[in-house]
């Protein structure tokens, strides 16, 4: 187990840096290689009112002249270590991580996502913790209970949530239950949980029920096709030959054996979502990362958007690396890989 856990460390620190790398590149050789100059990439930082020999002076102060590797050091270097911005009279530290500063703030991009990242993670877990929970147990009970009532029913409802997007659902629960029966906030509050738990979870209620909607469905029919399989195997028969409770064969053998897909499912979208639930937050107005990362685009604030491209990689990475471990323990034959 720990040679195996060593083996997937390591893979998810090189997965980093070929990130890291690929994530550079994007931002500074494909400019490059699109025909876009030294001076092109340097005007970003230098704002529309600088003239051409300001613009010359601070290519120079960004090292934009040096060799592509030499540059991807530096960048590598201000992830791990922090980098030294030159102001003029004096020299300003950028903690790392370091993905620089706003082009419209001037603030440090890592702090503002530090201070982000609390909402989008409470929106993210929130939801993953009833779309995981409450996918798997209805596509147990439709797989259990197979062209009944509640199981045509439950996949009718799980084909329109996979179908409806979140814009739509999104809109439609804060007409109905914000706006209309005033049940919960129509969004665009956020308190945070060591602050008052029971707000906290008043505010997120109904943005949790909207984005787990869309993904239990999924999880739905992935878990019931999964359990219909499992289910006519040969171990599910000598199990029940044994004597053994239904529950526990359904639970221990036959759930256990159908959850390695469903995992792998599932490190992929809180990965995805960590990084920013774009359209969720925007819906509500959470003042999250997704949120974040659409002004930045819209405002092409193209440190602010390095750092959330980075951000969600990372979180990606250490969810998979999280269902790496999951799978082995689910299924021992997996350390063996």
């Amino acid at each position: 187990m720990l040679g195996y856990l060593l083996r997937r460390l390591v893979a998810a620190v090189l997965m980093l840096v070929v990130v890291s790398m690929v994530t550079f590149a994007i931002f500074f050789l494909v400019p490059r290689l699109a025909g876009a100059t030294p001076e092109d990439l340097a005007s970003r930082y230098a704002g529309r009112t600088a003239d051409q020999q300001q613009i010359r002076e601070l290519t120079e102060k960004l090292g934009f002249y040096d060799p592509l590797y030499v540059q991807y050091g530096r960048f590598a270097k201000g992830l791990v270590l922090g980098a030294d911005y030159s102001t003029g009279p004096t020299t300003e530290h950028c903690p790392a991580p370091c993905f620089g500063y706003s082009f419209i703030t001037h603030n440090p991009v890592w702090p503002d996502l530090v201070d982000r990242m609390q909402v989008t993670l409470s929106l993210a877990l929130g939801a993953a913790v009833i779309w995981l929970v409450g996918g798997v147990a209805v596509g147990v009970l439709s797989a259990l209970r197979r062209g009944t009532v509640f199981d045509r029913v439950a996949m009718a409802t799980a084909l329109a949530g996979v179908s409806l997007p979140i814009f739509f659902t999104g809109l439609l629960s804060l007409s109905v239950f914000s706006y209309t029966l005033h049940w919960f906030p129509p969004g665009g509050s956020f308190t945070p949980f060591t602050e008052n738990p029971a707000t906290w979870a008043y505010d997120l209620t109904l943005p949790w029920i909207t984005l787990a909607f869309l993904y239990a469905a999924g999880y739905a029919r992935l878990t019931r096709a999964g359990m219909l399989e499992t289910m006519n195997e040969d171990f599910i028969r000598t199990a029940r030959a044994k004597g053994l409770p239904e529950r526990t064969v359904v639970v221990t053998h036959g759930l256990r054996a159908t959850m390695t897909p469903v995992l792998t499912l599932f490190g992929l979208d809180l990965g995805l979502l960590l990084g920013g639930a774009v359209l969720t937050e925007s819906t509500y107005s959470l003042p999250g990362i997704g949120k974040y990362a659409i002004d930045a685009v819209t405002n092409n604030d193209l440190p602010k958007v390095l750092g959330v491209t980075m951000l969600g990689a990372c979180f990606i990475i250490v969810a998979n690396l999280i269902v790496d471990v999951l799978y082995a323990v689910t299924d021992p034959r997996v350390r063996l890989g």
